[in-house]
């Protein structure tokens, strides 16, 4: 037998509620905020991630899949959904008219060690928002991230935010950076010291507790910023008190993508990073055009309803409705009739598609949690007055055939 690949799950039909109850919160909060939906090839030129991304990073370096097509050509699997998003909105000239507000909801294949919540393959919901530096540019995108989260039920928010600071200041702290760095380079891990001569920042990032510790006595970015990013930073803190969404200052947040300027971000639910992401005002100049600024940010789906789920969020699993059940192989017509009839009014409905006794057909429909069965016999066929019953206690209600569905819609409501 062939098994799953590593680091990959299956989505099976006992879980695909909980999915598509994410992406309804998704889709409907989008549509909120006049938010347009966006796809993007699964595959892109390897370049697009290797220029957007930063070859400094763990993703370009350790994580993502490239490949040659039979063309010779080097490309690889998306690991993010930003840089193929800007490389369609450049391409397709959809900021000719701004300001543009897009969502993905797509599959992102990175290459690491699989562990809770993180797998080779996983799926992000993502916003981008495109054309504007004004701090009210970052308060539209919280606040709809904040209420997405709170759509899904966590109740315990709290917003990390921090600014990296532009290309300017931070050539300043870098400087700094780089020479706290080599003072401590025997205390350092080896990523570090690679990260130390390419991008000093990503230093900042690394998650071994060693060498967090030494960096408890690191240059504070926020003393090198200049006074725009100053400036900005506050407008964006005072907005967020206007909306009412809770924050703290951390000055250790940096994010590990190397476009991200000025702002950046993570949604905790307690101690629990569940979405993040960041202003990019550079990344579409980056990528071959025009000056456009960006805000945007992403969340893996499996690692939010882990999240959800330890929380005791509980995902909305509508139970079918009716199930239509033949007494005698002579009702077996009249049943797929009825059921078509149910399914055209809006009501889940179904019937015996495997000629099971009428006992199997209960046993079946009990299993899959229908919440009514109609039976239909010849006595029924002859009479014109059908039963329905109520599988929770029993309970039966008698229908005549011309009122049968109208009585059906308003039973289950």
């Amino acid at each position: 037998m062939i098994n799953v690949p590593k680091g990959t799950k299956d989505m099976l039909p006992s879980e695909s509620h909980k999915w598509q109850a994410i992406e309804r919160a998704a889709k409907k909060v989008t549509s909120l905020y006049n938010v347009k939906q966006i796809r993007t090839p699964v595959f892109e030129h390897a370049e697009l991630f290797l220029r957007s991304i930063g070859d400094s990073t763990d993703i370009v370096n350790k994580e993502m899949y490239i490949f040659e097509d039979k063309g010779g050509r080097k490309m690889a699997l998306r690991p993010e959904g930003t840089a193929g998003v800007v490389r369609s909105v450049l391409e397709n000239n959809i900021c000719e008219s701004v300001p543009q507000k897009l969502y993905y909801i797509e599959s992102v294949y990175r290459y690491e060690q699989p562990q809770a919540g993180r797998y080779r393959e996983h799926h992000q919901f993502g916003a981008e928002f495109f054309g504007s530096e004004l701090p009210c540019f970052e308060i539209e995108l919280l606040s709809m991230a904040h209420m997405f989260l709170r759509e899904i039920g966590f109740n315990d928010l709290r917003l990390r935010i921090n600014s990296i600071g532009c290309d300017k200041c931070r050539a300043e702290f870098n400087k700094a950076l780089r020479e706290f760095l080599a003072s401590v380079n025997d205390k350092i891990c080896g990523d570090c010291k690679r990260r130390a001569e390419q991008n000093p920042l990503r230093t900042l990032d690394c998650k071994v507790p060693s060498c967090r510790e030494v960096y408890k006595a690191a240059p504070r970015l926020n003393d090198y910023l200049c006074d725009d990013c100053k400036a900005h930073h506050a407008q964006v803190l005072k907005g967020l008190d206007a909306a009412g969404i809770k924050y703290f200052a951390d000055e250790n947040l940096v994010r590990g993508l190397d476009y991200y300027t000025r702002t950046v971000f993570e949604f905790c639910d307690g101690d629990l990073a569940v979405l993040g992401g960041g202003r990019y005002d550079g990344l579409c100049e980056q990528l071959g055009g025009k000056h456009t600024p960006c805000v945007g940010f992403g969340c893996g789906i499996e690692r939010l309803i882990a999240a959800a789920e330890t929380r005791g969020i509980e995902f909305d699993d509508s139970a079918p409705k009716v199930f239509v059940a033949a007494q005698c192989d002579a009702a077996r017509a009249e049943c797929a009739c009825l059921t078509e009839k149910l399914r055209a009014v809006g009501i889940s409905a179904e019937s015996d598609l495997m000629n099971k006794s009428l006992k199997a057909q209960f046993k079946y429909a009990d299993r899959q949690g229908f919440l009514y069965v109609l039976t239909v016999g010849e006595g029924e066929l002859q009479s014109g007055v059908f039963n329905v019953k109520r599988m929770a206690d029993g309970s039966v209600t008698a229908f005549d055939r011309a009122a049968l569905v109208d009585g059906i819609k308003r039973l289950v409501g």
